[in-house]
């Protein structure tokens, strides 16, 4: 029986808006922002700091070399919060509602301060909840040090929630992140980026309770 469902936020919790954001990084500066942007795991200074390599200061000084003028924290804020498209509200019911049903829920999720500093204030619903207060836990890319794919993600998280693998479902847009859980013996969903997977998630609880 699952007890633990993990979820991705861009692109599951929230719609990744991939162009927006490479069409923002490119009005900041950088010209080549549809190389260094991928849409699941960032690389170069977008990835360090994603990783936690570099600080919010440090990216920022990275961006004022790339563009050669000095560029400020609100505008790689801006720049970063291009991804964050819409925040269905039905979405957040059903953690919620899971939540209530006795299910743990984590996050996991590959981000960075700029980004978790909106998502972890009372702006993120728009109701006055912060992120946090849809989880259990959260796990965060660049607080533990590792991105998903990487095995040490899920080695940590494992290690920090005692999970049982068959017992824990996770859902996440990117196909690399999926197959590295299912293959840890991890259950898996793989909604689209920006579905609404609700009623896909309800279906397959009720056929593993039937298998239990």
């Amino acid at each position: 029986m699952i007890r633990t469902i993990a979820f991705d936020l861009g692109g599951v919790i929230i719609t990744i808006e991939h162009e927006r954001a490479v069409g923002r990084f490119r009005q900041l500066g950088i010209a080549d922002a549809a190389q260094q942007l991928d849409p699941y795991t960032q690389g170069g200074p977008f990835g360090a700091l994603e990783r936690g390599d570099i600080t919010p200061e440090e990216f920022r000084q990275e961006m004022s070399r790339q563009t050669h003028r000095e560029v400020s924290s609100d505008e790689c804020a801006h720049a970063w919060m291009g991804y964050m498209g819409e925040v269905p509200t039905s979405k957040l019911d059903c953690l919620r509602e899971l939540r209530e049903e006795g299910y743990r829920l984590i996050l996991l999720s590959n981000t960075n301060p700029f980004i978790a500093q909106w998502a972890e204030s009372p702006a993120f619903d728009r109701r006055g909840n912060a992120l946090g207060s849809y989880f259990d836990a959260s796990y965060k890319s660049f607080e533990i040090k590792a991105m998903k794919p990487d095995p040490r993600f899920f080695e940590i998280v494992e290690q920090r929630e005692q999970l049982v693998p068959r017992q824990t479902l996770f859902l996440d847009d990117g196909p690399r992140n999926i197959a590295a859980a299912a293959a840890r013996g991890w259950l898996t969903m793989q909604p689209a980026n920006g579905s609404d997977w609700t009623s896909q998630l309800r279906d397959f609880l009720d056929e593993q309770r039937l298998k239990a």
